[in-house]
């Protein structure tokens, strides 16, 4: 049918929204509406004169996201569809890309930030967020605001950085329309009611009167699938020698009817049970040994060894035990949490306890990420995980990490999983032209092997170049014969190594990096992508440390210099990180 032109009696996003909407619709569909519209006529709304009522444009609202798993991200994309039905007109920025001058032009600002780690920024977002903490932030007066913040109660610094965004927003003259929400794991009810409530706070005046959404079935743009996959282990593989103190599983799960429709650079999400031996200590330790339907519970869905400040102070309310209340009030809680799990607050402050209040003190088992190290191009219906084994002591008791160990020691060869897919739209590879150095010590080299196998499917001409780091060649060397037969074949150019316990003085990929940093800086002067994959809290801080230090060297530059080099890397989104 023909569009309605842009002269009709409406705003111009609104003769885009009737376009869709009818322009899509089945003859039916349209027979009924014109019914309809003739029918509120006939019934005599239309023989009441009301002046014709101007189009008014939609109100903007700028939505900032930081976002490291992404669920900020998803987020933001929730209260952007929300929004529109308010008589708001969106704008969606990755905090990674803003500009933070551009915010003094928002009327509308709201910010979903989630903290990453011990009280820190998502790494993308580090640098605008220093620079809004910083002392040349810009004053922000009048501007309507509210902060969402995403976090995990198992971090002491639990939403530090969207409560740390909420406060300077205000110190800049910003105005606190929509209170702040900090949101645990189970995120979506609480994060769907914070959205809801704050369209409504945003809106403009008479917004919601004023709106009338038609739905003929429109598609929604492409999201992504939630959908649980159970696969079969076809491979259980520990890649570590048996003299190796460490255990690193390769799990290939295939897929019945074909493997989700994952990409180099993707998660897919485990859901793991926990240790029944774990829980029947815990269960022994409450009085509650005898509780097989609490027992089962506890196994498959609840997280029943972190142990949170939050936990802390509902046994103290929950029980009303007296030192528990004592340490709460003395300001020792958040550090007796630390290295400790659930089971020791039951045991270290006994008191009697029902399934309720036990139950209590839990929350939802969340699943667990692990970077997809398969490529569909080469392994068809399989996907390809690596997962090493967590295993510690601390405070007299051995520990072990959920989903690994679930891994490690209760599934095997034959058996089955549950996963679900998790894109990452910000950690996948460039044009087949481009060269790529990707540094990944340990498990997180596992999107790398992604990358190898599918540069090789695809026939990419661009180079690649792996820096890869362990403790010990002969026991820890994870794929190595992949790395071989890659670099024999051309899909891998050049590979640089770092085994810590080998060598008198401990070598990381950090040391490697300065040691070809000529080389290195020449490719990232040619374009090449910059990759940095696993553990947050220390390797990768190195390794960009170890990048600005190395262009202050061969580009003769001062710190600061350096450090804008780098910095520029992140801008073009040609230094990438999935870090954990």
């Amino acid at each position: 049918m023909l569009p309605i032109p842009k002269t009709a009696p409406f705003a111009e996003e609104e003769i885009d929204l009737l376009n869709r909407v009818v322009g899509t619709a089945s003859p039916i569909q349209r027979a009924w509406l014109a019914g309809f519209l003739a029918g509120l006529d006939a019934s005599g709304a239309a023989h009441v004169p009301h002046p014709a009522a101007s189009a008014r444009p939609a109100e903007p609202l700028t939505i900032v996201y930081a976002s490291e798993s992404g669920n900020s991200e998803k987020l933001a994309g929730d209260l952007a569809k929300a929004a529109r039905k308010y008589g708001l007109k969106p704008t969606i920025l990755d905090m990674a890309d803003l500009e933070l001058s551009a915010l003094t032009a928002a009327k509308r600002l709201v910010v979903i930030a989630a903290t990453w780690g011990e009280g820190e920024p998502p790494g993308r977002a580090v640098r605008v967020y220093n620079e809004l903490m910083g002392e040349g932030a810009p004053r922000l007066d009048g501007i309507e605001f509210g902060v969402l913040a995403l976090g995990d109660t198992a971090y002491a610094e639990f939403c530090a950085i969207g409560k740390r965004i909420d406060e300077r927003l205000a110190a800049l003259g910003g105005k606190r329309v929509v209170d702040r929400v900090d949101c645990d794991l189970d995120f979506a009810g609480p994060a769907a009611h914070w959205i809801g409530d704050a369209v409504k706070v945003l809106a403009p005046p008479n917004a919601g009167g004023q709106v009338i959404e038609v739905d003929f079935g429109i598609k929604p743009a492409a999201a992504p699938s939630n959908d649980i996959f159970e696969a079969e282990i076809v491979e259980h593989v520990d890649l570590n020698s048996s003299r190796s103190d460490k255990e690193t599983v390769h799990l290939a799960l295939s897929f019945e009817g074909g493997a989700p429709a994952y990409e180099p650079g993707d998660s897919l999400e485990l859901y793991a049970e926990n240790d029944p031996s774990y829980v029947d200590d815990l269960l022994k330790a409450a009085g509650l040994s005898g509780d097989d339907r609490l027992r089962g519970e506890f196994v498959k869905s609840r997280d029943v060894t972190t142990l949170s400040l939050k936990a802390v102070e509902t046994y103290a309310e929950r029980t009303g035990h007296y030192y528990v209340k004592k340490l709460i009030a003395d300001g020792e809680a958040k550090e007796w949490i630390v290295g400790r799990q659930l089971i020791d607050l039951v045991t270290n402050f006994p008191i009697a306890l029902d399934a309720d209040k036990l139950r209590a003190l839990t929350r939802p088992l969340a699943p667990r990420a692990y970077s997809i190290a398969s490529s569909r191009r080469e392994v068809g219906d399989e996907a390809h995980l690596l997962v090493s084994a967590v295993r510690y002591a601390s405070h007299g008791r051995e520990r072990k990490g959920v989903a690994s160990n679930y891994v490690a020691e209760r599934v095997k060869r034959g058996g089955r999983v549950r996963v679900k897919l998790k894109q990452n739209r910000h950690f996948g590879l460039p044009a087949p032209d481009k060269n790529i150095i990707m540094v990944g010590p340990g498990t997180g080299v596992a999107p790398f092997r992604a990358f190898v196998q599918e540069r090789r499917a695809t026939g990419a001409s661009g180079k690649s170049w792996l820096f890869f780091g362990d403790r010990t060649f002969t026991h820890d060397f994870l794929y190595q014969l992949d790395w071989q037969d890659a670099l024999k074949d051309g899909a891998l150019t050049r590979m640089d190594v770092a085994f810590s316990r080998d060598t008198p003085e401990k070598v990381y990929v950090q040391h490697k990096i300065w040691d070809r940093r000529a080389e290195l800086v020449e490719w990232l002067d040619s374009g090449a992508y910059f990759y940095v994959c696993g553990d947050a809290k220390a390797m990768a801080k190195d390794v960009r440390a170890a990048l600005v230090r190395a262009y202050a060297d061969v580009k003769t530059l001062a710190p600061e210099a350096a450090e804008q080099a780098v910095a520029t890397l992140e801008r073009e989104k040609r230094y990438l990180q999935d870090v954990y």
